[in-house]
């Protein structure tokens, strides 16, 4: 899906037809788009970059003075799915007549844009532009931190109450999310620091002081990545003890039940064997309470052994 954008005097107006000076937002384009953006003289390498899902943070500059930026950003799938939050590749591409994102998938971050909430943008300002796009995939990414440490939260006062194998098989899925962040960040930063040495982005003292924000914000989240899965990871191992250790518990208790309930087995059959007992214990008639008292005293023996040992 092609997209096509223009700033007027107030909002984005949306475009029927490309323009010069405008953004052009390619979402999972077709192999028809594909061709028209390199009519419009996108090379069709970048494109194939921008749409690359293993693709690095990096920038790469064209003889002709055509630029792209490829950074990761946040996106939601579920929290149903084995991974709620992953990142995807997001292509920024500047010539000297448009400015294009390239996603394989529709994003908060482009939309936020497109939908005409971000104020004060301007398509002919093209290197600012896309330094507001890089500004907001980094705070998307910390509001996706702080929806993802609410849950953990929740998940956690879960785990005391429960303490299941459920709880933790739901954070090992956010911590999963964490590593993705993690390596994401840790790409953009170097793709920033890159990008904060190009002097096309040093015209203007605006644009400079706009990459050190975007630096700076970015630097905040990995710092907020590495605590929070550091955290998570320590919990799970603290959590994963403490089960473990209740379900050796539970085995101690019942293997003691399992003992002192075979006491009366062993006494009882014993007794009850086919073979020939002196008279005095077959014909005396308190033999079954003398029998029933070994039985209770031999049972109350192992009570008190496993209650010494804190078994109970």
């Amino acid at each position: 899906m092609l997209r096509y954008y223009k700033n007027n005097e107030l909002i984005l107006e949306k475009l029927d037809e490309p323009v010069t000076n405008c953004w052009i937002d390619a979402i999972n384009p077709t192999p028809d788009e594909k061709q028209l953006l390199c009519n419009l003289g996108i090379p069709m390498d970048f494109i194939t970059y921008s749409l690359d899902i293993d693709e690095r943070s990096r920038i790469e500059e064209e003889d002709n003075g055509t630029t792209l930026i490829v950074v990761r950003i946040p996106y939601f799938m579920g929290e149903n799915v084995d991974i709620p939050y992953i990142t995807v590749p997001l292509g920024i591409i500047l010539t000297d007549k448009y400015i294009v994102t390239v996603c394989e998938k529709s994003t908060e971050t482009i939309e936020m844009f497109a939908s005409g909430k971000a104020p004060k943008l301007s398509t002919t300002k093209r290197n600012r532009f896309a330094l507001r796009i890089l500004m907001r995939g980094t705070t998307n990414f910390l509001d996706d931190l702080r929806a993802i440490n609410k849950t953990v939260d929740a998940l956690e006062d879960k785990l005391y109450a429960s303490m299941q194998n459920t709880e933790l098989l739901e954070m090992l899925k956010y911590q999963k999310s964490y590593v993705y962040f993690a390596q994401a960040l840790k790409q953009n930063e170097l793709a920033l620091y890159r990008i904060s040495k190009l002097s096309s982005f040093k015209k203007y003292e605006e644009d400079e002081d706009l990459i050190e924000d975007v630096i700076i914000e970015n630097t905040q989240a990995m710092d907020m990545t590495n605590i929070s899965s550091s955290i998570l990871s320590n919990l799970m191992d603290a959590f994963a003890s403490v089960i473990s250790n209740n379900l050796n518990v539970v085995m101690k208790l019942l293997a003691s039940v399992t003992i002192i309930l075979s006491i009366p087995n062993v006494i009882s059959g014993f007794f009850g064997m086919n073979i020939n007992f002196p008279d005095v214990i077959e014909t005396h008639e308190s033999t079954m309470i003398i029998i029933f008292g070994i039985i209770v005293l031999f049972t109350f023996f192992a009570i008190y052994i496993f209650q010494k040992k804190n078994w109970f």
